[in-house]
């Protein structure tokens, strides 16, 4: 027993120097997430917590039924991509440079619908492949919005409830689409809610999910469109993200300031939000842009 042990020390000891398919990288951070998500992520409450208790939830079971497929929509700049970078730094050790965790970006992989056919086979080829590695792997899909129509199906069977296909469980990998779609119907949402003069922290996924829904799988340039992830509800959970305003910006401001080392100016940060609340008109109090750009426009306003 002794020798076994002793053995089973000295396979592992190559992921003492590189990352392997491993609870010492592999370990869902509860608390991290949590922290990162009050403290990094601004005006997403109900991001916030969708997000915390699915991941909580699904790294938890031991026999998911599935894999986990969040669908992740709102306007430009409300935190969409960093969530997703949130999610992969807290499931795996090298976050999102981990090679357990895979990024396409609609525009740079999947630029030409003519090469359809051949997208479809390499994507399948790409996920069986890197799930046979390693069952707890990530893929983010991002500008779905730009995704050929149909692509996305390609894959349904390594979604669905099988418990192998092809000899390959994908039960316990992640799946996180990101897209601006359904983010009018997220934003009239917002502005009803500040019309009848009642907080944005009051809004719950029951108030905009239908209409979510909805956009996302009727909007033809949505990567969604007419789906069967959705018909047949393969994707747990439409996440929405809010327009952010004047507040919102402000805290981003100060958060880039810090983070690149600057003392953190709050008359800065509130010229900054003035310029960047611009609709919808005539009343001005959200952001079209989110927190997007800030970064590269701070030099010139400090």
């Amino acid at each position: 027993m002794a020798f076994t042990s002793g053995f089973s020390r000295y396979l592992n000891i190559p992921c003492f120097f590189r990352e392997c398919c491993q609870p010492d990288w592999i370990s869902f951070n509860h608390t991290g997430l949590q922290l990162d998500l009050q403290q990094r992520l601004f005006g997403q409450h109900l991001a916030s917590g969708i997000i915390l208790k699915a991941l909580d939830g699904f790294v938890n079971n031991n026999s998911p039924q599935k894999p986990l497929v969040l669908s992740l929509h709102g306007p430009t700049g409300t935190g969409k991509n960093f969530v997703s970078k949130m999610i992969a730094e807290n499931l795996y050790k090298k976050g999102i440079n981990s090679r357990f965790v895979h990024l396409f970006i609609s525009t740079l992989h999947f630029p030409h619908k003519s090469q359809f056919e051949i997208y479809t086979s390499q994507l399948q080829q790409w996920i069986k492949g890197n799930v046979s590695s390693c069952a707890r792997s990530m893929f983010i899909f991002d500008e779905m919005d730009k995704m050929p129509p149909g692509l996305m199906d390609s894959i349904k069977p390594y979604l669905d409830y099988y418990d192998k296909v092809d000899g390959v469980s994908y039960r316990k990998s992640v799946f996180i689409f990101l897209s601006n779609v359904g983010g009018q119907s997220i934003v009239e949402t917002a502005l009803q809610f500040w019309k009848a003069g009642r907080d944005r922290e009051e809004i719950k996924l029951c108030d905009v999910e239908s209409a979510l829904s909805l956009s996302v799988v009727n909007d033809k340039s949505s990567g969604l469109w007419r789906s069967s992830l959705i018909d047949e509800h393969l994707v747990d959970l439409f996440v929405p993200f809010l327009p952010l305003e004047h507040e919102h910006v402000v805290q981003c401001v100060l958060a880039k300031m810090k983070a690149r080392g600057l003392k953190p100016d709050m008359s800065v940060a509130e010229q900054v939000a003035r310029d960047f609340i611009d609709f919808p008109k005539p009343e001005r109090i959200f952001s079209s842009k989110g927190c997007k750009t800030i970064d590269s426009k701070l030099d010139y306003y400090v």
